[in-house]
C-alpha cells in the first residue's frame, strides 16, 4: 500500500534525477517555473512514475498539477479509484 508522503518521495527521487540543481528540488516546488521541467520532461516523470507502481497515468492527470505535492495528491485518488483504496 502506498501513502501520499511515500508517492512524494518517489515523485522527488525522480525529480532529483531529472533536474540539475536539484537541491532546489522540493514537495511545494514548481514543477514548471521552478524546477523548469516541459511537456516532454513532464510525460518523463509520468512514465516513470508508471513503471514505479505499473499503472497507466492519464495525461489529463497534470492539468491541475503544479507541484509534487498536488501531483502525489492526484496520483493517490486516481489510484484509489482504479486500484481501491491506497
Amino acid at each position: 500500500m502506498f501513502t501520499q508522503d511515500t508517492i512524494v518521495e518517489n515523485i522527488l527521487v525522480c525529480l532529483r534525477e531529472m533536474v540539475p540543481l536539484s537541491e532546489h528540488v522540493g514537495p511545494d516546488s514548481e514543477m514548471v517555473n521552478d524546477l523548469g521541467l516541459e511537456s516532454v520532461k513532464m510525460m518523463d516523470l509520468l512514465m516513470k512514475l508508471e513503471d514505479e507502481y505499473d499503472i497507466s497515468i492519464p495525461i489529463n492527470i497534470l492539468m491541475d498539477v503544479r507541484t509534487p505535492r498536488q501531483l502525489a495528491s492526484s496520483l493517490v485518488v486516481y489510484m484509489g479509484k482504479s486500484h481501491g483504496a491506497v
